[in-house]
């Protein structure tokens, strides 16, 4: 209901969705949450959190380089449940998303990832690597612990797929801008419209646009190309990389950057 409720409030106040996306644990599980704390102070409507993956496939040098310091900490996928927990007692509200991979779900087996995942509070959990034909797999479980599962449309989807897609996601759809891996060096393209009209008119979850947005212009894109939200990771993480031996600092950048994009987002149909 958390992001029904954003969606339905973002679209009466004619904004977008403003979801940062950070790796939970990263720098530290101290540092997570206060990075986590100045993204909400800074308008983030929603979280996206990764759980560091020793080979995420879909993403980029960025957020691949932001794995490793949680993964050489030992931070645990049971440490990194607890820690939004935290997240969730301070802002029982907040839409919350994890962003994950096959692996890591077997590993802790499905049924009891999907528990877990309940136990702290998390609302939806996207399988990067799962694609909606394989998503029976987790989506049993997910049901049984009432996580709403997201699936992500590509922009070269057949009608058949993008059918699939709005028939399975719930919470909302991450839409891909382009296709690859994630990163701020290749800028997003417009979403094709063509493409989000058919997710629409297949009735699909509210559309989130991520993959390449990284600058306030690309929230002016998304607005006119029609989405109802979007997602920015490698930018937020790539500060974190930068100065995270400097927390202060760190945590001043990621506030701006995050105000900078909120701003833009709950802007961009003015």
């Amino acid at each position: 209901m958390r992001y029904q409720n954003l969606f339905t409030k973002k679209q009466a106040d004619k904004e977008l969705a403003y979801i940062p996306f950070v790796v939970i644990g990263d720098p530290t599980a101290e540092l997570s949450l206060h990075i986590i704390d100045v993204l909400v102070d800074n308008g983030a409507d929603a979280l996206e959190l990764g759980f560091a993956f020793s080979d995420p496939v879909a993403d980029g040098p960025v957020i691949q380089q932001a794995s490793l310091r949680p993964l050489a900490n030992q931070f645990s996928v049971k440490q990194g449940f607890e820690l939004i927990r935290q997240v969730r007692d301070k802002y029982p509200q907040l839409p919350m998303g994890l962003l994950t991979y096959a692996n890591l779900v077997f590993a802790q087996g499905i049924d009891n990832f999907y528990h877990q995942a309940q136990v702290c509070g998390l609302d939806s959990v996207l399988i990067a690597d799962c694609p909606v034909q394989e998503g029976k797999l987790f989506t049993e479980s997910a049901i049984q612990y009432n996580i709403q599962s997201v699936f992500i449309a590509p922009p070269d989807a057949d009608d058949e797929t993008l059918q699939l897609i709005a028939e399975n996601t719930q919470g909302y759809t991450y839409v891909l801008s382009r296709k690859g891996i994630t990163g701020t060096e290749v800028a997003a393209s417009q979403a094709n419209s063509d493409f989000l009209q058919k997710l629409r008119a297949f009735g699909s979850a509210p559309l989130v646009q991520g993959f390449g947005i990284s600058e306030p212009e690309h929230a002016y894109q998304a607005a006119a190309a029609g989405v109802d939200g979007i997602i920015t990771g490698s930018a937020i993480v790539k500060l974190i990389n930068q100065h995270y031996n400097k927390p202060d600092l760190m945590l001043e950048q990621v506030g701006q950057y995050a105000k900078t994009m909120a701003q833009a987002a709950h802007q961009a149909h003015d």
